[in-house]
């Protein structure tokens, strides 16, 4: 069976974190107040919606200069972090949240029912099609999500 070129298929990574942060700004803000004594953080909702807002046109942007630069670029290896991070937030922390709080919890749909399969493929795809390759794909999928998660976790500290 033949998949989708990556070069196809990149066009839907900022589709799927438009859906994922989508789910999350419209049920986020309101779980975090009703959970704020249960969380290390509680942003307010003007905050939730601006990360998510910045992460989300971050994605498209990322995905364009992908597209333009092509195999191998900066931006090619940028996707395929922000593909890694999207798969590393299934795992942390929405199934575990959903878990702990016996729960739905915001994302966690999208998350499991769109990023845990897409971004798999779309991984897969960017190896396979020769977007990304070696130990640079290796460092961009590990340490983006790092720098995803530093970043978000300043945010939060701010606001």
């Amino acid at each position: 069976m033949q998949l989708v070129s990556f070069r196809r298929m990149q066009w839907l990574f900022p589709i799927a974190v438009a859906l994922q942060n989508g789910e999350e700004a419209i049920f986020m803000p309101r779980w975090v107040s009703a959970h704020a004594g249960q969380l290390p953080v509680h942003p307010a909702a003007g905050a939730i919606l601006a990360g998510l807002l910045l992460l989300t046109l971050a994605a498209f942007v990322v995905t364009i200069f992908s597209v333009r630069k092509g195999k191998q670029s900066i931006w090619a290896y940028l996707l395929f972090g922000g593909a890694a991070t999207m798969l590393v937030n299934v795992v942390v922390p929405h199934i575990p949240a959903t878990l702990f709080f016996r729960e739905y919890t915001p994302g966690v749909l999208t998350a499991v029912l769109v990023n845990l399969p897409f971004m798999t493929i779309l991984l897969f795809q960017a190896v396979r099609d020769g977007w990304v390759s070696g130990i640079r794909a290796i460092r961009y999928a590990l340490l983006t999500p790092l720098a995803i998660g530093a970043f978000a976790f300043v945010l939060l500290a701010i606001f």
